[in-house]
Order: C-alpha cells, then structure tokens, then sequence
C-alpha cells in the first residue's frame, strides 16, 4: 500500500512559480510511475505531467501541451518524492493537483493508477 501526500500549492500572481511535492509512505516508488493531474472547478481532472521509473524508463518524461516549456516533473526515489516545478504561471493554472502513482513502465491515466494523493490547491491570480 502506498500513501501520497502532495503539498507545495498556494496563491500565485500570474507569472510566477510553484513547485508542488508528492511525498510516499508505506512502500518506495522505485518501480512506479508517476504523475500530476489536475481539476478545475467544474471541469474534468487532467493530465499534466508523467515520469517513468527510473530502472524500467528511465525516467522519461510526459508533459501535457498546455504546460510544455513551463513545468518540470521529476522524482527522488531516495526521498520517495515526486516533482513538479511550475514556472510562468497564468489563471488556467487554477486547480486542483493530484498525484498518481502506477506499477511499472506505463504512465498513470484517470483510469489506470494504482494510488492518487488527496490533492493540493493552486490558485493563480493578481
């Protein structure tokens, strides 16, 4: 069993930056892969960002077009902590994030995880 915990979020001006962290307990994430997703109000939860584990994907990385150039996903499987750097933030930012955790090689999806955090708040406004 494995317990995610994200933290990190906050309010934001536009244009600046957050970085979002997903601690794990119960279990190391080193055969997992990982990624955020995020909920607006009123919308559908999303992809936004994957990595792979590091021994079976080397930590590849997956960011959504809508962040490209702007977020970073990364892992420290020493630290069982998932990543995301968020810079050049603008108001559809606003969210709900959540991290998912999925045994072995392939990404999570909505459909496909194993483990979700309960999600963190990122509000983006002047």
């Amino acid at each position: 069993q494995v317990q995610l915990v994200e933290s990190g979020g906050g309010l934001v001006q536009p244009g600046g930056s957050l970085r979002l962290s997903c601690a794990a307990s119960g279990r190391g994430l080193s055969s997992y892969a990982m990624g955020w997703f995020r909920q607006a109000p009123g919308k559908v939860r999303e992809f936004v960002a994957g990595i792979s584990w590091i021994g079976g994907g080397g930590g590849a990385t997956k960011l959504a077009d809508s962040v490209k150039g702007r977020f970073t996903i990364s892992r420290d499987d020493a630290k069982n902590t998932l990543y995301l750097e968020m810079n050049s933030l603008k108001p559809e930012d606003t969210a709900a994030y959540y991290c998912a955790a999925r045994l072995g090689w392939n990404f999570p999806t909505l459909d496909e995880a194993d483990y979700w955090g309960q999600g963190t708040q990122v509000t983006i406004s002047s």
